[in-house]
């Protein structure tokens, strides 16, 4: 077995957390596989790989499969309590659990400088201002997880956990669009100007997604049928 794939294996005995039930919870290593991959098909961009600069493919996979590793400490499948969700978990905490999960969980199995360079993308991926290619690499990968209908996803589930319905999700979906935070994390979150192009289209096609939510969840749309059915005009 080759290092990378053991250093997957960890990850996922990490980031598949049990249930009440018995059964896995697959969300955490669902959402770690999908930051892999963007990770991975980001370096493939001409605007990475035309870079004159050499990208430690290794310790950017290791630190792919352990950025969020520091949130499954969280989760206890004895304490319903303590089953929150990933934006419950402040960055800075994450990202201290999760390094110290990369050093409990590699050591033994990879090589100390390898693991200190996984520590080391994964808090430098909280940098807007570092230049380091491969922690640039995993935040616009772990940022793009937010946008689209994956993003929604996570949301949706966030506010189901907590017991909030449909009209709670657009209240917060309305506070974002009137405070421009989209814009703002378009502008600020990504380093790479393709990867922030592609981010705008996963929001253009929420934003068709959460107007067709709003009506349903008011039944204006059943308000209009029922006005154009008493408008001989409208026939």
């Amino acid at each position: 077995m080759s290092e990378i794939d053991v250093v997957r294996q960890i990850a996922q005995q990490v980031l598949t957390i049990p249930t009440l039930t018995g059964g896995p919870d697959n969300w955490l290593w669902d959402r770690t596989l999908r930051i892999v991959r963007n990770v991975e098909h980001i370096c493939r961009l001409p605007e990475i790989a035309g870079r004159d600069v050499a990208i430690d493919r290794f310790c950017l996979i290791g630190a792919a499969y352990f950025c969020d590793a520091g949130f499954a400490r969280y989760a206890d499948a004895q304490d319903p309590g303590s089953r929150l969700v990933l934006a419950d978990v402040t960055p800075s905490d994450l990202r201290d659990f999760s390094s110290q999960v990369v050093t409990d969980r590699l050591t033994g199995s990879i090589p100390g400088p390898r693991i200190d360079k996984i520590n080391q993308i994964i808090n430098a991926s909280a940098d807007r201002d570092t230049e380091m290619i491969e922690a640039m690499v995993l935040s616009d990968a772990r940022n793009l997880d937010d946008m689209g209908a994956v993003g929604l996803f996570n949301e949706f589930r966030r506010y189901t956990i907590h017991g909030k319905g449909v009209s709670d999700v657009l209240e917060s979906w309305k506070r974002k669009v009137d405070y421009e935070y989209w814009p703002a994390r378009l502008r600020e979150s990504f380093r790479f100007e393709s990867v922030r192009t592609l981010a705008q289209r996963r929001l253009a096609a929420t934003e068709a997604f959460m107007s067709q939510l709003a009506t349903e969840n008011t039944a204006r749309d059943l308000e209009e049928l029922i006005i154009e059915s008493l408008d001989p005009a409208a026939r």
